[in-house]
């Protein structure tokens, strides 16, 4: 059976790689999971429900939890069962957020998992006119338990809704947390998901009865078409939050995943923990982890070591990198990561102590996977990787702005979505037609480079909207020097700012970790990062972060200026002011140069 909606994937896996540990979590602590015949079986038990409900095809249903779990995925499966519409909500945005989204949509009723998502949804509810009820994941919550709405049902009523469903039909709409304005709701069919997961099967290196720990958001489209694409190989999947990974007793440990997807924010912290741990050792033991950290200087995918170089690798895997593995759980044999760039240095560490960790890129309105390095070393080290298959990427230069061979991405595909929910004009601006076929303008530059297997490899330079242009008309990409700067240990985020001036300046929140030990190793006598970032001492050490940056830049690249700010930018607040990331960590350049207008502008200051 080819599956031509994404509820078919269930009965997939049903039908040829049927499994006790299909969906699992912790329940009190303890690992609990459901088999692909009881998943199926609380999917239709939902489908049945929503049925009874009055939900029509085409209604909107809302899902949110601050946790991944089974109840998430089957809500989803069951919604598309009966020819409804998902709207995947961030936990973390704000009740406004909520109250735009669900009158956007329409939503009719919501499904949420969460301490506070009840209570935020109700915030919401008296100015969103079609949402009937709010039930939750949880009990004892001011909402109806989600499984009060199961039930046994009429089973050819359910099939007559299964088999009106369509290849083509609209399955989600995915509002997309964007950095400026109101969220833009993505219009994705069942056609377009399961083109991506089908791409996207051939790169994954997951087997039936692989293990996977799902930690990324499920409203994520990255994380969720990677979760339907574990439904389709009977891959167990265990549904965590990010709060309980390492330690002896975290998720990790417990699960040993064969494969997870992340974020490159994730692997910065990783590495920091264990970078940390070094700075903790003396003597005989504090050399041997730097000298082993050394050695991944030089790695690059595909490069063969031999003789004494491939001797002291040997070593240092034995002693150091054996140690690094099993704090991942011991049987790592890829992880994934997009939604952001991957700064170099996390991909040869990682990569050089055996953890194989490989680069892609997509985007919501593509379902979203376009490009991806292979785990075969089919790989560059700096791109995002080469075209998944049956699509086509392209640079467009038309507007003669950047470098020959530089421009914004164009992409074409089974996966490019509809369009944005109620936005004719948005749809318009970024989607074309050449010879009936549907191309979209990602609004990201890059271009390609050549690689192994003679492929083009593309590299993302910038944001096309994020290009500065200073008063001298020159335009700057900043992503690419704070991707740079953000390699440097002591520096956690960076923004690099300069529109219409002189010059480029760049705003530094330092890693409060690694600033503080320095500060204790160089006679700093500062106790919080606030008092640090005031010291001379500790100004000239980011100074030489930045000198050593510069001269990868053209002049007028290059960081003239600096602020320290002591300040964590995240993508939720709980003071009620805006956030500097957005969910899937991106900056929020608008409010930032906001934020910090004093800042910035004692940096400008004649």
């Amino acid at each position: 059976m080819k599956p031509t909606r994404l509820f078919d994937l269930l009965q997939l896996q049903l039908d040829n790689y049927p499994t006790d540990k299909c969906l699992g979590s912790r329940i009190d602590g303890q690992w609990a999971y459901h088999s692909t015949a009881e998943v199926k079986e609380l999917v239709d038990r939902t489908s049945h429900g929503l049925i009874q409900l009055g939900v029509q095809p085409g209604d909107k249903i809302a899902i949110a939890s601050y946790l991944n779990r089974p109840e998430w995925t089957i809500m989803d499966l069951a919604i598309q069962q009966v020819g409804a519409i998902s709207i995947p909500l961030y936990p973390t945005i704000s009740p406004r957020e909520y109250e735009y989204i669900l009158n956007d949509s329409g939503a009719r009723f919501a499904f949420v998992g969460g301490d506070d998502l009840v209570e935020k949804l109700r915030t919401a509810q008296p100015k969103v006119s079609t949402l009937e009820e709010v039930y939750c994941f949880e009990h004892g919550k001011n909402a109806p338990h989600w499984s009060t709405i199961q039930t046994e049902g009429d089973a050819a009523a359910l099939q007559a809704r299964k088999d009106a469903v369509q290849h083509e039909d609209l399955v989600t709409l995915i509002y997309t947390s964007g950095t400026t304005g109101n969220p833009k709701g993505v219009m994705l069919t069942h056609k377009n998901i399961l083109f991506v997961v089908g791409a996207v099967r051939k790169v994954a290196p997951l087997d039936p009865g692989s293990r996977v720990l799902s930690f990324l958001p499920l409203c994520h489209v990255f994380e969720r078409v990677h979760s339907f694409n574990c439904l389709s190989q009977g891959v167990q999947v265990s549904y965590t939050g990010t709060d309980n990974l390492g330690g002896e007793d975290g998720d990790l440990r417990a699960i040993k995943p064969h494969f997870f997807t992340t974020v490159p924010r994730l692997l910065e912290k990783v590495y920091e923990k264990i970078y940390n741990k070094g700075l903790e050792l003396t003597g005989a033991k504090r050399k041997l982890f730097f000298w082993a950290l050394s050695l991944t200087d030089d790695w690059d995918f595909g490069k063969q070591y031999s003789g004494m170089a491939k001797i002291k690798r040997n070593i240092a895997d034995k002693l150091i990198f054996s140690k690094w593995r099993e704090a991942l759980g011991g049987e790592v044999q890829g992880i994934l990561t997009g939604a952001a760039a991957c700064p170099a240095n996390i991909m040869r560490v990682f990569n050089a102590a055996g953890i194989p960790v490989r680069e892609a890129y997509g985007l919501t309105e593509t379902s979203p996977g376009l490009t991806s390095n292979r785990f075969d070393n089919n790989a560059v080290l700096g791109s995002v990787g080469y075209a998944l298959e049956n699509i086509d990427i392209k640079i467009d230069r038309e507007d003669g702005v950047y470098n020959p061979g530089e421009g914004e991405i164009i992409a074409a595909g089974d996966g490019i979505m509809q369009g944005y929910w109620n936005k004719p004009d948005a749809t318009e601006a970024v989607l074309f037609d050449v010879n009936g076929r549907t191309w979209f303008r990602t609004g990201d530059v890059g271009k390609f480079i050549p690689g192994p297997g003679g492929h083009q490899y593309l590299k993302i330079t910038d944001r096309k909207k994020e290009l500065l242009k200073t008063s001298g008309g020159k335009y700057v990409a900043p992503q690419p020097i704070e991707n740079r700067l953000k390699e440097n240990f002591m520096i956690e985020q960076v923004m690099v700012v300069g529109e219409k001036q002189k010059f480029v300046s760049a705003i530094i929140v330092p890693a409060p970790e690694a600033l503080m030990d320095w500060c204790k190793n160089n006679g700093v006598s500062a106790t919080t990062r606030g008092e640090a970032i005031r010291d001379e001492r500790v100004r000239n050490e980011f100074q030489k972060a930045i000198d050593a940056v510069n001269p990868e830049f053209s002049h007028i690249e290059q960081i003239k200026k600096f602020t320290l700010v002591d300040a964590d930018w995240e993508p939720t607040k709980t003071d009620g002011t805006p956030a500097e990331l957005t969910p899937t960590m991106k900056l929020k350049r608008r409010v930032i140069r906001e934020k910090f207008g004093a800042e910035i502008g004692k940096m400008y200051a004649v």
